[in-house]
């Protein structure tokens, strides 16, 4: 059965952006702008729109300056979590998080992604297709070859089932995760480290069947590095016409 609407969203914003040097030497990459709008209200605007009230957004690197443009923030509310003394990775943000989370499932989101949406919301389709009792999450991807800003051979195979299992490394997997999705809190219970990577609970769940996926019907645009921006911008521009 689909899931109702996730309440809570985590919205991981506490990366150091080296790859995006010399732009966050200064400047927190969240806090870049494309298309005359920062990548975490990006985010942010497609969770509200989508029915999320409440965001927990990590910090670390230059994360005053996140703080502080978030506290005019109203839809969703804002909840700081703050890895300022110490980094914890995607998996141990989450952990360190799960007393706001809950037990339902929640969003997770890299505020580096963002897409022009194709016909439907791409964050309702992740809520309608996602069954907890079938999967442990859902993710969004996009097709590896095409999409802006993609430099490694993608993540990902989907079977017709929208089954997702991880890339052969002899080959280039056909679908990128997109940054967005859909996960059960119920996976993290009981982690003893406190700084963790999150893709190998991806893996494990598609290695047990329970790791699903759908198909991105607009353009997906990934803001890596600083030759990304404009070709962020130059896609919307596009998009507009």
């Amino acid at each position: 059965m689909p899931i109702s609407t996730p309440k809570t969203a985590m919205v991981f914003a506490a990366g150091l952006g080296q790859r995006m040097r010399p732009i966050t030497e200064v400047l927190p990459k969240p806090l870049i702008k494309i298309g005359g709008r920062t990548l975490i209200d990006h985010c942010l605007d497609r969770l509200a729109a989508a029915g999320v009230e409440t965001a927990i957004v990590n910090v670390h690197w230059l994360g005053n300056q996140i703080e502080a443009h978030l506290v005019g923030r109203t839809r969703p509310r804002i909840v700081i979590s703050d890895e300022r003394e110490k980094l914890l990775d995607q998996g141990g943000a989450i952990k360190k998080a799960l007393p706001l989370i809950g037990e339902a499932p929640f969003f997770i989101c890299n505020t580096d992604a963002l897409w022009i949406e194709g016909p439907r919301s791409e964050l309702d389709r992740l809520i309608n297709f996602f069954d907890p009792e079938a999967m442990d999450a859902i993710l969004l991807t996009a097709p590896t070859v095409g999409a802006v800003g993609v430099d490694w051979p993608g993540d990902f195979a989907m079977d017709p089932f929208n089954r997702l299992t991880k890339r052969d490394p002899r080959c280039v997997a056909p679908f990128v995760y997109a940054g967005f999705g859909i996960i059960k809190p119920q996976l993290f219970t009981g982690v003893a480290e406190d700084v963790f990577k999150l893709a190998p609970f991806f893996f494990r769940a598609a290695e047990q069947g329970r790791l699903y996926g759908i198909r991105l019907d607009g353009a997906w645009l990934h803001v890596g590095r600083p030759t990304s921006i404009a070709e962020a911008e130059r896609a919307i521009d596009r998009s507009r016409l």
